[in-house]
């Protein structure tokens, strides 16, 4: 990084590669930090980001809601979470949304996620204009002062913690929302990242079993999940009849009492509805763009079963903190996760690799 510029991975048109681009390092104002970006995270939904499918995008964007960093400027006097004060050198880790704290949904519904006025590094910031680094895929990051903190351990791999911040954060807001009880059997729908917190989470409340479907792509990922303890079904290999009859044969002919689908396309959420137990919850975790409608059988498949369809949008700051903190507590192997680790420059390798699902999560290291 130069004495007054850093570097950034700027996305300029849809559908291409990654700029390289020099910005200089901007003033900063009451409350703000500037980090230096030691990990970030290359999400899923970063394919649709770069490639237009994102409505909420607007150009040019340093893309990359998934980071970790240090500390190497302040802006005044900041405080993490807990109330501490923040100093340079210190590594943390940020909420990647920007809330207000004062709208409807901030101050009286107490879902800073459906924030009126919320804003996304990496998504929802543009960086034509300073202080313009708004994502992760860059040298630093700006930290907003509206931004909650979390200070991280000395020895904490800043790699395995980006997914934390986003699939983890996610996951743990679902969990918020189903209501797992001690004994339920869970399936969740999709082994990547959301999919396997989402598992982790359910076993550390107690669940009896957890069950991950996925396809013949996604045989690795599988193998992650059943290192976390996870049975895990091939559905390549079976028909939907086959998944149903295991379900039932597994549940004393119930069914799974709270289905996650971690997928959250046309095809999984039909399944995921069809397959739920009577009485039980099905939470949509996995749907992050626009999908088109998806055909539900109301009387049948809602009514009758007397079924809870629970969507979930993003997350915010205490499901960062709980995520962060399953990932910190070595219960479960997310180190397994991180199959690759590339260097800025070669951002829009890390993208194409993911593209292919070569890897698992993919993390760059500024």
């Amino acid at each position: 990084m130069a004495q007054n510029t850093a570097m950034a991975m700027v996305l300029e048109r849809f559908g291409e590669p990654l700029v390289p681009t020099e910005y200089p390092i901007p003033e900063l104002e009451p409350g703000a930090l500037l980090a230096k970006v030691t990990a970030a995270g290359i999400c899923g939904s970063d394919l649709d980001i770069s490639g237009g499918l994102d409505p909420r995008i607007k150009l040019p964007m340093i893309i990359g809601h998934e980071g970790v960093g240090e500390v190497i400027a302040t802006g005044g006097e900041k405080r993490d979470m807990f109330g501490n004060p923040i100093e340079v050198g210190d590594r943390i880790v940020w909420h990647r949304g920007v809330t207000c704290g004062r709208c409807y949904y901030c101050a009286v519904r107490r879902q800073p996620s459906l924030c009126l006025t919320r804003k996304v590094y990496g998504i929802m910031l543009p960086c034509g204009e300073p202080p313009h680094f708004n994502g992760c895929y860059a040298e630093v990051l700006y930290v907003r002062p509206q931004s909650e903190i979390m200070k991280l351990p000395d020895g904490a791999d800043e790699g395995v913690l980006v997914s934390a911040t986003c699939s983890g954060a996610t996951s743990a807001h679902g969990m918020e929302l189903a209501g797992v009880q001690i004994g339920d059997t869970v399936l969740v729908i999709g082994p990547g990242p959301l999919g396997i917190y989402t598992a982790a989470f359910c076993m550390d409340q107690g669940a009896s079993r957890v069950v991950m479907f996925g396809t013949a792509r996604g045989v690795e990922r599988m193998k992650i999940a059943e290192s976390f303890g996870c049975t895990t079904v091939n559905i390549s290999e079976t028909t939907p009849e086959d998944r149903r009859q295991m379900l039932l044969d597994w549940t004393d002919g119930i069914g799974p009492d709270v289905v996650f689908d971690a997928a959250g396309t046309k095809q999984s959420v039909p399944e995921a509805i069809d397959v739920c137990s009577r009485g039980g919850t099905v939470v949509v975790t996995g749907v992050a763009v626009p999908q088109g409608e998806t055909p539900i059988s109301m009387y049948e498949q809602v009514a009758v079963k007397n079924l809870r369809l629970q969507g979930v949008w993003v997350s915010d700051a205490r499901h960062m903190y709980q995520a962060v903190k399953l990932a910190l507590s070595g219960k479960y192997p997310f180190d397994r996760m991180v199959t690759h680790r590339f260097p800025l420059a070669q951002a829009n390798e890390a993208l194409a690799t993911l593209e292919r699902r070569e890897g698992i999560k993919i993390v760059l290291e500024p």
